[in-house]
């Protein structure tokens, strides 16, 4: 009698479709500026921080955004929020390639963060975060792999658009293509949580004789409690100001240091396959050594690649800083959701890791923007370089001089029998 082969659990399939549009997501809202910078900046006759404030706007809002985004994840679920989010994203890159005015550009990028909230990693990590739990860090590696490439990617393609047309039509191409690719995607794969297919994370079948296990987790109000949360996200979002200062204003650099457009966005897209490298390193190290450990190598991994940054502007530093940098960017991707779900469970993982990410959103607004005054104001990019590196230096000290949490309220969700604050830091 042939047996009869299981079927695939479901959350695998949601895994490869939040790969698919993440990385389209975040090849097009994100990475796609820098290449429109210059010709933006020539075309509208605006500054560079006129440009990279709109820039800056987004993350603001998509930092104040991210609360209720968490909060509906955790209660709702995904596919109507980012069904909606990819509509309302599609429809504003389309305008951006219309825009004429500076107050129309600013309420433009202003809606792309409501938009970039209900889209990007916070929701596809928490729907990860829900549907695995001894998978977790294989389904979070199968979402960033390939959303680490969305650099490689799209740069180069947003550049190849910009040598066959003028920046609008390349950008009106890049928007028809993100709601052609995201929408349905979205709107079709989604689901709720595993208990609505009848079964436990991971795939595990619910027994009729064994009631639903409710979804572990640490209270909101106890993680925000806790002196163990604020470290982190002082930390990461000292990282993260160093990373989005730079990540705007490389191919800017690189064209300031005599390199060729094309050239420089070709370059900046080894980022993202480096950030593939980071992942696949960092996927069996944290069954080896403690989060507090991985944190401080990825983020002094990070502090050395731009100190190399000072150095020089030589090819060969500009390699080793792509793959230095690159694989750092890649392992703090995974690094934050898994200690955040080990911290903390994934019954509230929507609205803890929102407060965080509100931090770290506004990280990464206000990088682009005073990286572009500190330039606006010297003339070249020095300045700059200074104060990412001194940044990343900055984050890494936190977490090394961080101490163990001493709490009885903040238990290990995988059940290893000791603190999970102490499992992390």
């Amino acid at each position: 009698m042939q047996s009869i082969r299981p079927k695939p659990y479901y959350g695998w399939y949601l895994a490869i479709t939040l790969a698919v549009t993440e990385t389209i997501s975040w090849g097009i809202i994100y990475y796609s500026f820098s290449v429109f910078l210059t010709p933006m900046e020539r075309d509208l006759g605006w500054s560079r921080a006129d440009l990279t404030a709109g820039f800056s706007l987004m993350w603001l809002v998509a930092g104040a955004m991210a609360f209720p985004v968490g909060a509906w994840i955790d209660k709702h679920g995904p596919r109507k929020l980012m069904t909606v989010g990819s509509i309302g994203a599609a429809l504003l890159v389309i305008a951006w390639s219309m825009v004429t005015t500076r107050t129309v550009f600013y309420l433009i990028w202003a809606g792309l963060g409501v938009c970039a909230a209900a889209v990007l990693y916070e929701p596809a990590f928490a729907v990860i975060a829900q549907w695995f739990q001894r998978r977790r860090s294989t389904a979070l590696a199968v979402v960033t792999f390939a959303a680490g490439l969305a650099s490689t990617i799209f740069l180069p393609l947003a550049d190849a658009l910009l040598r066959e047309f003028d920046w609008r039509t390349a950008v009106l191409i890049l928007g028809l293509f993100l709601a052609c690719m995201t929408i349905p995607l979205h709107a079709l794969m989604l689901r709720g949580r595993p208990a609505d297919l009848g079964l436990q994370p991971d795939g595990v079948a619910i027994s009729q004789d064994e009631p639903l296990k409710s979804l572990p987790g640490v209270q909101f109000r106890d993680a925000l409690r806790g002196r163990t949360f604020w470290l982190l996200t002082l930390s990461f979002g000292l990282i993260s100001l160093s990373a989005a200062a730079i990540r705007v204003h490389f191919i800017p650099f690189l064209i300031e240091t005599g390199i060729e457009s094309s050239t420089a966005a070709l370059a900046t897209g080894g980022i993202g396959i480096m950030q593939v490298v980071g992942r696949v390193i960092f996927a069996p190290l944290d069954h080896r050594f403690s989060s507090r450990v991985i944190v401080i190598g990825v983020f002094g991994l990070q502090a050395v690649a731009l100190s190399v940054l000072l150095m020089g502007q030589t090819g060969i530093i500009i390699g080793a800083f792509i793959l230095l940098f690159g694989a750092a960017q890649g392992a703090v991707t995974l690094a934050r959701p898994s200690i955040l779900a080990e911290l903390y469970g994934v019954a509230h993982y929507g609205r803890i890791s929102s407060v965080m990410a509100l931090f770290l959103t506004l990280a990464g607004t206000t990088a682009p923007l005073a990286a572009s005054l500190l330039y606006d104001r010297a003339g070249h990019y020095q300045p700059v370089l200074w104060a990412v590196a001194l940044l990343a230096v900055a984050a890494t000290a936190v977490v090394f001089l961080s101490r163990r949490e001493n709490t009885g309220t903040i238990h290990s969700i995988a059940g290893a029998g000791r603190p999970a604050t102490e499992q992390a830091l």
